[in-house]
């Protein structure tokens, strides 16, 4: 079994940790990483989450990997290659320090625009942002041992939430405003 699911308050202190970490990666990336951000729920005030820091990276190219894979595994994140994800390149937090997650993505895809989209329409949309939090509640409630399940089940508020956030997007001409770090 893994990993309960646990979705708590928000915690004001996620920013900071963000902060502390994306100091530490701009420093170990410099140029690499035209930017990092903070994604997923945690980023969001106020927002219910599982406190995991989310870290998305942006680079101009995600092969070769070299650029990005050495100073990362030297800070002791763990790459994960086998994740399933291609449009991504995963990394997870050193062994015995919080749980983060780094996601490095190309800089100008979608799969590098959607968490941005997703966080500012959460931070601009506050009623939306208590939706989710209660549809997360509810889901970790149904399914607190079963961390996919989880996932699936709040599919579809997801996709509803993003269909919102682009027609947002097109009705003010969003675009990410700078990087977190």
């Amino acid at each position: 079994m893994g990993e309960p699911v646990d979705v708590m308050p928000y915690d004001p202190a996620w920013p900071a940790m963000l902060a502390k970490r994306g100091a530490g990666l701009r420093t170990a990336l410099g140029d690499t990483a035209v930017r990092i951000d903070h994604i997923g729920s945690t980023s969001v005030p106020g927002l219910a989450a599982k406190p995991v820091i989310d870290i998305q990276i942006s680079v101009t190219v995600l092969e070769p990997a070299e650029e990005f894979l050495g100073p990362l595994t030297g800070m002791g994140f763990v790459y994960r290659a086998a994740n399933p994800e291609r449009t991504k390149r995963y990394f997870r937090e050193p062994p015995g320090r919080h749980r983060t997650h780094v996601h490095v993505r190309q800089l100008g895809t979608f799969s590098q625009q959607f968490p941005l989209l997703f966080r500012d329409y959460l931070r601009c949309h506050t009623s939306a942002a208590a939706a989710y939090a209660e549809a997360k509640r509810r889901c970790a409630a149904r399914f607190r041992d079963d961390r996919p399940g989880y996932v699936q089940a709040k599919d579809d508020f997801v996709r509803d939430i993003i269909r919102r956030a682009d027609a947002w997007a097109q009705r003010t001409g969003w675009t990410a405003g700078p990087s977190d770090a």
